[in-house]
């Protein structure tokens, strides 16, 4: 894995100013560098030897150097495309996967990247035409920003690469905080910092003569095919996952481990991984906020060499601000940090892993696509303008029933109340929490476009859809690329693979939902190769006990210092605050979501613009 940087245009020092925006994303290459530079443009790279090792040095050219390229990624058929393109009489002078992209581009354009099956981020600048074209993969496992500023288009892996940039003067985004308090992630493609963005998954850009183009090249579609039965969706999954799997190990020179938590998704990949090294870390907070029991006995049936790390409360609040450095922007899931012990963990051993990122979104595997299936009869018996008015009933009600949440869940429709996995302050909470409570928007017109795209489809698979182009997007794929990059490790996430996205397009909702678990489906797939009990386990998430430190003393205080800061009244009505996290500590609510997203957004501003 790799960093990729650049500008365009002429500029004072314009070496050195590549050489700091290559030098601080170091974390992602540590291995070696290199850089371009005409009148034009001056484009780095930082490399993590993967492919290749001795050859494989970037930018690499076309045969006449007409075309340079700078890439982050791996392309897994890479071997396939090679074959074609040297019957089509293309010459080539590495091994590397990342050639492949230059002599594609050179023979069929914008039509490589239908061709790609991969993760990948990638820069190609025509020395002639004086063009710049890069591109994104199909879901955005692999990250690329950019800005433009007094003529210049600059670019990075990472925001804090553009930074370094000295014509970008950091302002910050309060467009972006209004969105971050709903989500707990910053949507792309905005982000916190004025004038930078992210180029979108299945996006590539044009960049010439000042002006920028962006398209779409991929749109994530669901097309069941309701003669499927669960025989054939059992078995097509069991084949493109076997498949899947088999080449994301196999591309690649260097040792390759696997994360396994108690979950079905990571435990399904480790199946193939006989012989080899998978890690886990857990907290000191018992079973419950601990799997490693479970991936240990999950590793010792199938024969693998398990390494775990607990992680204690020191160390965990400790990293708060390393972590949220790394992160570029405020991720208030707190995963995120176990994350970053278990990539440090298998850096010490392995230079690649895989993990079970997007197993969820695309085949339905969180709890809460069960709703329109619990609510569809309330729904379809009860008119909307009753549900309505019971639900204003019910939230007038000054005490809980056994129901009650049941009446006011099942009264909104799935595109007024689902805005993705984190719903952390509503439009009224923003507007009293706010400082300057004119920013405050209402989340669901965000989601509004992708619920248009996805009219036709049934609620399950609208929630699927959202989830894809936003939650995915910017919290579980984000922070897979940060934290693994943070420690040079590359994350492969087998799931996420084009080939396997076309056999979960096709299977039924039903096979996908229903009353007897989520992710159904692919769960009956993975128990041909796993014990039942890991196979059907309930959906958890990475357990992180932060409603435990929130309600000990010690870490209460450090909170309230932050939330009664003079930093925090910049923002926020700190009264509010301190009523949220008082009402947790003294166990009336369970606030600790919303306390986590406050406090990390004001950890990461300290880092950012407290100079």
């Amino acid at each position: 894995m790799c960093g990729i940087c650049g500008f365009t245009g002429e500029i004072l020092n314009k070496n050195e100013i590549l050489k700091s925006m290559t030098d601080i994303i170091i974390h992602r290459g540590p291995d070696s560098s290199g850089t371009y530079f005409d009148d034009d443009i001056s484009m780095g790279f930082r490399r993590l030897s993967i492919i290749d090792l001795e050859q494989g040095s970037q930018p690499i050219y076309n045969e006449n150097k007409t075309l340079v390229l700078t890439f982050n990624g791996e392309i897994y058929n890479h071997k396939k495309l090679r074959k074609e393109l040297v019957e089509k009489g293309h010459l080539f002078s590495t091994q590397t996967d990342s050639e492949v992209l230059i002599h594609g581009f050179e023979e069929w354009g914008e039509k490589l990247l239908g061709k790609l099956r991969g993760m990948f981020v990638f820069a190609i600048w025509n020395i002639k035409e004086k063009s710049l074209f890069m591109a994104r993969d199909f879901f955005g496992i692999k990250p690329l920003h950019y800005s433009q500023v007094n003529g210049h288009f600059i670019y990075g892996s990472e925001i804090k690469s553009i930074l370094e940039f000295p014509e970008i003067k950091k302002s910050f985004n309060f467009s972006a905080l209004d969105k971050y308090l709903s989500f707990q992630y910053v949507v792309p493609p905005e982000t916190f910092f004025e004038g930078i963005y992210c180029l979108m998954p299945g996006h590539y850009l044009w960049y010439k003569d000042g002006n920028l183009d962006i398209q779409s090249y991929f749109e994530v579609e669901f097309k069941p095919d309701d003669n499927m039965t669960l025989e054939d969706a059992i078995r097509d999954i069991e084949n493109v996952f076997e498949d899947s799997v088999n080449v994301h190990k196999t591309s690649s020179d260097v040792d390759v481990g696997c994360f396994l938590s108690s979950g079905v998704d990571s435990s399904y990949v480790s199946t193939y991984f006989k012989g080899q090294k998978t890690f886990t870390v857990g907290f000191e907070f018992g079973e419950k906020y601990n799997e490693i029991n479970w991936a240990k006995s999950v590793s010792e049936k199938i024969g693998l060499e398990h390494h775990y790390k607990i992680i204690t409360s020191e160390e965990f609040w400790d990293s708060i601000e390393k972590v949220q450095y790394y992160m570029d922007q405020p991720l208030a899931d707190p995963s995120c940090i176990a994350l970053y012990f278990v990539s440090k963990l298998a850096s010490e051993h392995v230079k690649v892993v895989l993990s079970g990122e997007g197993a969820d979104e695309l085949f339905g595997g969180y709890t809460v696509y069960n709703e329109p299936r619990v609510f569809f009869l309330y729904q379809r018996i009860v008119p909307s303008f009753i549900r309505h008015w019971i639900e204003k009933l019910m939230r007038a009600i000054p005490f809980f029933f056994r129901g009650r949440s049941y009446l006011i869940r099942g009264s909104r429709k799935v595109e007024e109340k689902y805005i993705g996995n984190a719903f952390m302050f509503s439009y009224d909470d923003k507007k009293k929490l706010l400082r300057d409570p004119v920013i405050a928007t209402k989340p669901q017109l965000l989601c509004k476009p992708y619920y248009d795209k996805a009219k036709l489809y049934d609620d399950v698979t609208k929630m699927q859809y959202l989830d894809i182009n936003l939650w995915m997007v910017g919290d579980i794929l984000l922070k897979a690329d940060r934290m693994s990059m943070a420690n040079s490790l590359e994350l492969r996430v087998p799931f996420l693979d084009k080939e396997v996205f076309k056999v979960a397009s096709r299977i039924p909702t039903k096979f996908r939902v229903n009353k007897k678990n989520t992710k159904y489906a692919m769960r009956m797939a993975a128990m041909k190769r796993l014990p039942e009990s890991t196979a059907q386990k309930e959906k958890l998430g990475f357990p992180v006990p932060t409603r435990v430190w929130l309600r000990d003393k010690k870490y209460y205080n450090i909170v309230k210092e932050m939330f009664s800061s003079e930093l925090s009244k910049e923002f926020f009505n700190t009264d509010e605050l301190i009523k949220i996290l008082n009402d947790h500590y003294n166990n009336k609510w369970d606030n600790s979501r919303k306390i986590w997203t406050i406090y990390v957004f004001l950890v990461w501003y300290n880092i950012y613009f407290k100079d």
